[in-house]
């Protein structure tokens, strides 16, 4: 048999891709060399090989002609990559369900730059949109409700207008499973089974056993076709006096949250899909995990890319230099992803943050409008981000906050 090897390009520029993932007929993988080289041996020359790298789009390739030998039995293959910097909407449990919700945000798409959608698969509330085979080997009864009858077929219609699609699975706050295995809840100083201020009940990350429901999701999610899988909610809760199954050390909640996401990746290797995590802001800032167990330079050593939520909002003691957040939009934003890149020693392309599309409630209570988004943007876009996403609970967007798409891509997407 020969041997299988290539090389992974950029498909405008010809520019060799480094540390890109190539994983052969779903089984065996590579990282390329720091010239975009990769090389299997010869006891596996594969059929199909697919390919992923930061800043890039997913790739497939058929590599051996019906009937023939590999096409590397005469010179290495080329494989090449589109680069893709994601602009998302987020889209929940019921704004994927909802017709006029997810149709606003798919014309927006149509007329912005925006390119993607961040859509529950797993919400805050613990509920899944679809019937899910994840759900029901939890043990988790009947789903209801149900907002989106057939997923597969969805995503199929959202994948043939070329939108990247993220997965969002949020975790640790999962009140259905906590209700159902409350063995595997978190624990008030009473030893009662604690609920946050939405009553909502949540899982101790030391219960590895407990991790399985998010996984499997996570793995249903890469089957259904999402190009990359964001985990939210991946931390311990920032409340105090809480009882968990270990001792709840800042080494042991660390090790958790990173225990989790290498489950993750080992779980999603062979579907070609991009892991995230989504962290606090001051995550960013606080060289501890924030009592939370998100830990900036632990955590990037886990996944693909990191989404801070750099929300105004959410920074009640500003950050240095500038202690109101509301007057600072952009310079919250990119002081925080400049000194996240400093201390990882990682490149932008390797964070796409949460940006805030929606009412202050904190501070003033001002409409976050074109102004205070266009900042936004305008930061994560200067430190050169793998793009960003708008959060908005209520799932509403405006075309104001967001410059016109090129003529190229309104043709594109007119009828």
């Amino acid at each position: 048999m020969q041997a299988f090897d290539g090389q992974i390009v950029n498909v405008s520029t010809g520019q060799a891709i480094a540390h890109a993932m190539v994983v052969a007929d779903g089984k065996d993988w590579r990282r390329t060399d720091a010239e975009g080289y990769f090389a299997f041996g010869a006891d596996h020359t594969p059929t199909t090989v697919t390919v992923r790298a930061v800043g890039y789009a997913r790739g497939r390739f058929d590599v051996v002609p019906y009937g023939g030998q590999p096409s590397s039995a005469a010179a290495p293959v080329v494989l090449r990559l589109s680069a893709i910097r994601p602009r998302a909407l987020y889209l929940s449990f019921y704004g994927v369900g909802s017709e006029l919700l997810r149709g606003d945000a798919l014309a927006l798409i149509a007329q912005t730059p925006l390119n993607a959608l961040v859509i529950d698969v797993k919400g805050d509330r613990g509920w899944v949109p679809y019937r899910s085979a994840a759900v029901e080997a939890a043990g988790l009864g009947p789903q209801t409700p149900i907002t989106v009858a057939d997923m597969p077929a969805l995503m199929k219609d959202l994948r043939g207008q070329g939108i990247y699609l993220i997965a969002r699975i949020v975790v640790f706050k999962d009140d259905p499973l906590a209700n159902s295995n409350p063995q595997w809840a978190v624990r008030d100083a009473h030893g009662a089974v604690w609920k946050d201020r939405e009553d909502l009940a949540w899982i101790d990350p030391f219960q590895t056993e407990a991790w399985e429901h998010s996984l499997a999701l996570a793995e249903e999610a890469a089957q259904l076709g999402f190009d990359e899988v964001q985990f939210d909610y991946l931390r311990f809760p920032d409340a105090v006096g809480l009882s968990f199954s270990r001792n709840n050390t800042e080494a042991g909640r660390v090790a958790a949250i990173n225990g989790f996401l290498m489950a993750a990746q080992h779980r999603l290797q062979r579907y070609n899909v991009f892991v995230a995590a989504d962290i606090f802001g001051y995550v960013a800032w606080n060289l501890d995990d924030t009592q939370i167990g998100q830990q900036l330079e632990a955590l990037a050593e886990q996944v693909d890319y990191l989404s801070p939520m750099l929300y105004p909002s959410g920074f009640s003691f500003g950050i240095p230099e500038h202690r109101d957040p509301m007057a600072a939009p952009y310079e919250l934003v990119e002081h925080s992803l400049r000194r996240a890149m400093q201390r990882t020693g990682l490149p932008g392309l390797r964070f796409r943050p949460w940006l805030q599309a929606f009412r202050d409630y904190a501070f003033d209570h001002r409409e976050f409008g074109a102004h205070e988004i266009g900042r936004q943007i305008d930061a994560a876009d200067a430190l050169e981000t793998d793009g960003w996403m708008l959060w908005n609970p209520r799932n509403r967007y405006s075309a104001e906050w967001l410059k016109p798409a090129p003529a190229a891509k309104r043709l594109q997407n007119s009828p």
